[in-house]
């Protein structure tokens, strides 16, 4: 019955992998479980901390490496931040003009201006966000 303590010493990896989401401590519980198997074959507890160490080291080593590449190669880049603006449309606050401006994007007052060569934006137009250049929107009748 004490190989029941290493199952729940996998489960508790296990749960701390699901908040730490690193494929660490998932290997953890993969020597926990190693370890114990040692016990049910009826290996000493030096033998069973042993067990437990290797087979640790070598998921870490081999196994790891492989799910966090495959993980990268198979997850789609979702813009983020202020990548995630580009294209929105704004609703213009303050007229906008190509040097100065306020919109209203994302429920957030934004400063903006507009693209070369566009007429003054009125309070009330829609816009559509073309991008981000620091902390301004630059924008475009929508």
């Amino acid at each position: 019955m004490d190989w029941l303590w290493w199952v729940g010493a996998a489960l508790v990896f296990a749960l701390i992998e699901l908040l730490s989401l690193d494929f660490v401590f998932i290997m953890f519980a993969g020597g926990a479980l190693a370890a114990g198997a040692a016990n049910a074959a009826g290996l000493p507890l030096w033998a069973q901390a042993i067990v437990f160490v290797v087979a640790s080291v070598v998921l870490l080593v081999t196994l790891r490496p492989t799910l966090i590449r495959h993980l990268r190669n198979n997850t789609p880049k979702a813009p983020t931040n202020t990548e995630a603006n580009v294209g929105r449309t704004a609703s213009v606050v303050q007229e906008v003009s190509t040097a100065s401006g306020l919109i209203k994007l994302s429920g957030e007052v934004w400063s903006a201006r507009a693209v070369p060569g566009s007429p003054l934006l009125a309070a009330g137009t829609s816009v559509r966000v073309v991008q981000i250049d620091g902390a301004t929107a630059v924008v475009e009748p929508a």
